[in-house]
């Protein structure tokens, strides 16, 4: 698997994962330094808030049950994806239950020039706005992309995080990116970008 974008690459996280499995807590620490702001990240976008304390209930099941996993960097990461989007789930449900508005999507897509705005967007230098623009985007999207430019995972294994199939996951990414470029925040940052030249075209 190709590098995150913050660099988390699963060949480097091989190692200290047999060894957390086998139950070396110093190794199981380099897996939380390496994943847990990407997981955060994805949280914010999922449950808003709530993300600190839902990242703490992933991590905690993952730390019990990583005893019986059985399988390879890349696999790990997508079943800590998984953890944290039921988590999130279900975190939203009892938002719900409680009368509390759950994180909601409210934009339309707009059909642009494409590019790899999420980058752009998480270049921006304040990240919190970043996450809030990528937030803003239908559910469906802001997950999609979260999960393939934040946490580095590729078509297949974002498609198992969300329950979908590929061509689904593609097709939202692919939406969701599309929006992000045409965002008047990401045009500003990026006044030649694209959506500048399809202007000018």
């Amino acid at each position: 698997m190709t590098a995150s974008v913050q660099g988390v690459r699963d060949e480097d996280l091989a190692v200290p994962l047999a060894a957390a499995i086998d139950g070396d807590a110093e190794a199981f620490a380099v897996l939380w330094r390496s994943l847990h702001p990407l997981v955060l990240r994805y949280l914010r976008v999922v449950c808003g808030d709530a993300a600190e304390d839902v990242a703490s209930e992933t991590w905690l099941q993952v730390s019990r049950d990583l005893a019986r996993f059985d399988g390879t960097a890349t696999a790990f990461r997508i079943w800590l994806f998984r953890i944290a989007r039921h988590r999130g789930i279900d975190e939203n449900r009892k938002a719900w239950r409680r009368h509390e508005e759950p994180h909601e999507a409210v934009d339309q897509l707009r059909v642009v020039a494409t590019r790899d705005a999420a980058t752009e967007a998480l270049e921006l230098d304040d990240t919190d706005r970043a996450l809030r623009m990528i937030a803003s985007l239908p559910r469906d999207q802001a997950e999609a992309v979260m999960l393939r430019v934040v946490a580095g995972l590729d078509v297949a294994g974002t498609a198992r995080v969300l329950g979908k199939r590929s061509g689904a996951v593609r097709i939202a990414a692919m939406r969701g990116l599309r929006k992000l470029a045409a965002h008047p925040e990401v045009q500003s940052h990026y006044p030649d970008g694209p959506a500048a030249e399809r202007r000018a075209g």
